[in-house]
């Protein structure tokens, strides 16, 4: 009879789940981590945005926003017509002063980090 024994049987299993512990973290890692970099690069977006908007009406910096409403014109929405959400889930982006960084909810609470640098 040509069978696999219980032996053979286990030593596979144990290198499957040697490679899955190896595998797992390092997955959900890179998953944070281009959750962070999206989410920063819509904080720059938004940025950007504040300084087109700055320029075309003469505001300097210190001077107040009101977010998102006049920024609206110069990022590119979402097919819903909205600002882009955080794709970790955060509740809100703000950018009220001209100049200053815009910030995510999440902010430093989670790693990494989900500030402009």
């Amino acid at each position: 009879m040509g069978g696999f024994t219980l032996v053979e049987i286990m030593i596979v299993v144990a290198i499957i789940g040697l490679l899955a512990a190896i595998a797992i973290p390092n997955f959900i890692k890179a998953r944070a981590t281009s959750q962070a970099n999206a989410c920063i690069n819509n904080l720059r977006q938004i940025d950007s945005a504040a300084n087109q908007f700055a320029v075309e009406h003469g505001a300097t910096t210190g001077q107040t926003v009101n977010f998102p409403t006049d920024l609206l014109p110069y990022i590119k929405l979402n097919k819903s017509g909205s600002l882009p959400p955080c794709p970790v889930g955060g509740d809100y982006y703000q950018d009220n002063v001209i100049g200053s960084n815009p910030t995510c909810s999440l902010g430093t609470t989670v790693t990494p980090a989900h500030v402009l640098p």
